[in-house]
């Protein structure tokens, strides 16, 4: 059963707080399940499907239900790290075009900036072995970026202009953590974090979150605001099936994207903006790869030639700063980039960054340790 043009975006609301020490983690939910059920202009009683992951407190979702005051007739409380609330968009858009919903409202907050931290998780089978070396999220991520390097000739500084194409886009957000806008040479001179990772190759950690309410077509014609289609939606896992798969250059967006660009019917070429999960710089450079923006090897070029930067290159990305500069609330900052990629599809991004005549956009997650063990969600919405 196919998504495209089957649900539709109707609301998205990007909570503005990045530090948040006098708030609880299920008041920052019900803070953004307002602000993107009145982006909508629908009410709690109209909702009757909730989307949520780890973040949620309680029993998969369950309390957050009765905290909201739901009436809801599905649920939906999938946990795959960073790419979670992309996948939930479509998990949204399913339930609507099988029936089980007509408007599915999709809540993501966290604490971590005010001390909150993670919530506790599973630890993955080969933790025991790693972990007491020291293996963390971190060096896994500074093994793709050597791994990269060693294949392809990827260098620091063509790193470093992933974070210099979102530090010009933070510029213009007064609400990103990071305003200053960096050059190649401030992210080569940060500490380093994770080789061969710089500290400003990182993503931020903020309190904050994000809401999305995600309708059936008639609503949203009903609705008057603007029509954002679902048209395609891809999910794929990745891992190293016991270390026999082992591959630290290529992502589960290397599947995911193609079934989304299948089922929109459409190609990379076509594409106005890319909203990329972007919990490290090497995250991006190997999600645009893995999406056909570039051929595998050749994302450090596509990067330096400034093709990220809104008004300069040929695929604009991370209006709002992004994980790098805007902010990345309990390791899932997923949900941003949807609601970024809704911004520039109704042309309500800040005027120095938005893109022209947008149409058709992407935005892609990943969750998990790239490299390794993760999941990848890819989505494409139009405007119509």
């Amino acid at each position: 059963m196919t998504i495209r043009n089957q649900a539709y975006i109707a609301g998205a609301w990007e909570h503005p707080t990045r530090l948040a020490p006098d708030k609880s983690t299920p008041q920052l939910h019900a803070e953004c399940a307002a602000g993107a059920l009145a982006d909508a202009g629908l009410s709690v009683g109209d909702v009757d499907g909730y989307f949520c992951a780890g973040d949620a407190p309680g029993f998969g979702g369950l309390s957050m239900v009765d905290y909201l005051g739901l009436r809801v007739r599905h649920l939906d409380a999938t946990e795959t790290g960073g790419s979670s609330y992309i996948l939930h968009v479509a998990h949204a858009a399913q339930a609507i075009a099988a029936g089980k919903c007509r408007v599915a409202l999709i809540t993501l907050a966290g604490r971590p900036r005010s001390g909150q931290g993670r919530p506790p998780v599973t630890g993955a089978p080969e933790g025991p072995f790693e972990n007491w070396v020291g293996m963390t999220t971190h060096t896994s991520y500074g093994m793709c970026a050597a791994r990269h390097m060693h294949e392809y000739g990827t260098t620091s500084e063509q790193l470093a202009w992933i974070k210099v194409a979102a530090s010009a886009h933070a510029q213009h957000n007064p609400h990103a953590m990071l305003r200053d806008v960096v050059s190649v040479e401030d992210v080569i001179a940060s500490p380093m974090i994770a080789d061969p990772l710089h500290r400003l190759d990182c993503c931020v950690v903020s309190d904050g979150g994000g809401g999305l309410v995600v309708v059936a077509p008639q609503i949203a014609r009903a609705l008057n605001r603007p029509l954002v289609a679902v048209r395609g939606a891809g999910e794929a896992v990745r891992g190293p099936r016991g270390g026999l798969g082992l591959d630290l250059t290529t992502s589960a967006a290397a599947v995911s994207g193609p079934l989304a660009f299948a089922e929109a019917g459409v190609t990379p070429a076509d594409i106005d903006y890319a909203s990329i999960y972007d919990s490290f710089t090497i995250t991006v450079l190997i999600q645009l790869e893995d999406l056909g923006f570039c051929a595998k090897g050749a994302g450090g070029r596509f990067v330096a030639d400034g093709n990220l930067i809104s008004g300069v290159g040929r695929l604009p990305f991370n209006t709002d700063g992004g994980g790098l500069c805007n902010n990345h609330p309990m390791n899932r900052g997923g949900i941003t980039k949807v609601i970024e990629a809704v911004r520039q599809l109704r042309g309500e991004a800040h005027p120095a960054v938005q893109a022209l005549d947008c149409r058709l956009a992407v935005a892609t997650g990943i969750g998990g340790s790239l490299g390794a063990r993760h999941a990848a969600a890819t989505l494409i919405l139009e405007r119509q």
